[in-house]
């Protein structure tokens, strides 16, 4: 697996997944879960939806 989530993307990622978890507990919904996917793709640094499209927001080549 090679990274293509940068920097900033990954930020807003982990931050919206933590969003996303948080108010899935807040509101006992079981779509807080939702909030996993980005939050895992934060911490790997790897994102398998930018694969088809060829894109990679990380400055790394």
């Amino acid at each position: 697996m090679k990274a293509n989530v940068g920097g900033a993307d990954r930020v807003i990622r982990g931050i919206a997944g933590l969003v996303l978890i948080g108010a899935g507990l807040y509101f006992k919904s079981w779509w807080g879960i939702i909030g996993a996917v980005p939050l895992f793709t934060a911490i790997v640094g790897w994102c398998p939806a930018y694969l088809p499209f060829g894109v990679s927001s990380c400055r790394v080549k």
